[in-house]
């Protein structure tokens, strides 16, 4: 990478962070007040609407507050008890309350994100969840933290199409699947006949469009990973040519002698 493109990339990524620690800071401050926090303010493709009401009352309000996503990844991955699962870009921890609700007691969940602001919010819901089977992480989605074979489950909401290295997403995500586990995101996904220009003309990077990739980019960006079974299904429209989608893909439970478990050094 050229050192060019590597100072764009960081500068991207500080735009990313400086947005998500602003809505933290938000939500926080709006804890406070007589009545709880606002909702972040997001059309009706994003944030908190996207969860039942029952998984919404059941949460802390400044966990739905600072709801960012584009779908529910704790339906889509099919979450079980004992299970141990990892969201990519947790914010203020939504995703990983509720998931530590459905794998229980002997499940685990974690959650990463870069963004301290974040993090203390997440954590803060943890306890006002009562939630102790959780733990959050501080890094990037990049650079997963945790050891390879660590969790069964992979999810995120709306966070690949932000990073600047989604390549280096799926192959982390890979590496820390122990084998037979699987991947269950929601994510923003382009037509694939609109080019990179084309998806910046209809919204930013920050705001999940200009970072989407195409259909048969995230197809082929998880098979170079190693993932197979992938499915890929739009749900609702974003933008014009670019969808909330549905990611389902899984590491196989061998690596069989063509395809060398190369993501496990």
């Amino acid at each position: 990478m050229s050192e060019q493109l590597s100072e764009e990339f960081t500068d991207l990524r500080e735009t990313v962070r400086r947005r998500y620690a602003a809505t933290a800071v938000r939500v926080t401050e709006g804890g406070a007040g007589c009545c709880g926090p606002e909702p972040v303010e997001v059309d009706e493709n994003f944030g908190s609407a996207l969860y039942g009401a029952d998984e919404r009352e059941a949460l802390p309000a400044q966990a739905v507050a600072a709801s960012l996503g584009c779908g529910n990844p704790t339906a889509v991955a099919e979450l079980r008890a004992g299970e141990r699962v990892l969201d990519l870009g947790s914010g203020g921890g939504i995703d990983v309350l509720l998931s530590a609700r459905r794998v229980g007691p002997t499940g685990k969940a974690y959650g990463l994100d870069m963004t301290e602001e974040m993090l203390a919010l997440a954590l803060a819901n943890a306890a006002r969840a009562g939630a102790t089977n959780v733990e959050f992480l501080k890094g990037t989605i990049e650079a997963i933290p945790l050891p390879a074979r660590t969790v069964d489950v992979v999810i995120s909401n709306c966070v690949i199409n932000l990073s600047v290295d989604k390549a280096a997403v799926f192959a982390e995500a890979f590496r820390v699947l122990r084998p037979g586990g699987r991947l269950g995101v929601s994510d923003v996904v382009a037509d694939d006949t609109l080019s990179p220009g084309q998806r910046a003309e209809r919204g930013d990077h920050v705001g999940c469009i200009a970072g989407a990739l195409s259909f048969a980019e995230y197809r082929a960006g998880l098979d170079a990973a190693g993932f197979t079974d992938v499915e890929i299904t739009p749900t609702h429209a974003v933008a014009d040519g670019l969808f909330s989608a549905v990611v389902r893909a899984a590491r196989p439970a061998t690596t069989g002698p063509s395809r060398p478990d190369r993501h496990d050094g």
